[in-house]
C-alpha cells in the first residue's frame, strides 16, 4: 500500500486500484478517521490518496489566486478523478460543504462509497440522492471499508 498525500504528485492509471478517501474534516471538529481507512489497506496492493494535507495552514485565503490553496483542490479534483473508487464519509456533527459538493459531483459516477452516520447535519438530503442514484450506503466506516475491500478483490480477479 503506498499512501499519497498533497501535494504529492498522483499516478496516472496503473494496475495497482486508486481509492480516493473523501469525507469530512473540518480542522479538529471531524474524527481523524482517516487513518482508520489507512490501517484498514495497509497489508492490500492499492493507492490511497488522503486529501488530509500534513503542513495545512488554516491563514490560506481560499482564492483561486493563492497558488498553495489552488494546488490542494486541484489535487483533490485530480485525485477523485483518476480514483478507482472513492470512500466518503461523512462525520457526525460536523457540516461538511466540500464533501458535500464532491458527493454531488461523483454521485452518478459509479465509483462511490458512501458512509453518513446519524447525527451529520444533511443526512435525510444524503440519503435520497443515495437512493436515487443507486449510491451504495453503508451504516458505519467499518463497513464501507469491507465493501471497498471486496470490491477491489473482485476487481482483481
Amino acid at each position: 500500500m503506498a499512501v499519497l498525500y498533497p501535494p504529492t504528485p498522483i499516478p496516472k492509471k496503473q494496475n495497482t486500484p486508486i481509492i480516493y478517501i473523501a469525507g469530512s474534516i473540518e480542522g479538529g471538529i471531524a474524527e481523524e478517521w482517516q487513518s482508520v481507512v489507512e490501517h484498514a489497506f495497509e497489508n492490500k496492493n492499492v493507492v490511497l490518496l488522503n486529501p488530509r494535507r500534513k503542513e495545512w495552514d488554516n491563514t490560506w485565503k481560499q482564492d483561486i489566486h493563492n497558488l498553495q490553496f489552488r494546488e490542494q483542490v486541484e489535487w483533490e479534483l485530480t485525485g477523485l478523478a483518476c480514483a478507482d473508487i472513492i470512500l466518503l464519509y461523512l462525520s457526525p456533527g460536523t457540516q461538511s460543504p466540500i464533501s458535500l459538493l464532491e458527493f454531488g459531483l461523483y454521485a452518478r459516477s459509479g465509483k462511490l462509497l458512501m458512509c453518513c452516520p446519524e447525527g451529520f447535519s444533511r443526512k435525510g438530503n444524503v440519503d435520497i440522492v443515495c437512493v436515487r442514484y443507486g449510491v451504495p450506503q453503508f451504516p458505519t466506516l467499518s463497513e464501507m471499508i469491507d465493501a471497498a475491500q471486496q470490491t477491489i478483490f473482485l476487481k482483481a480477479t
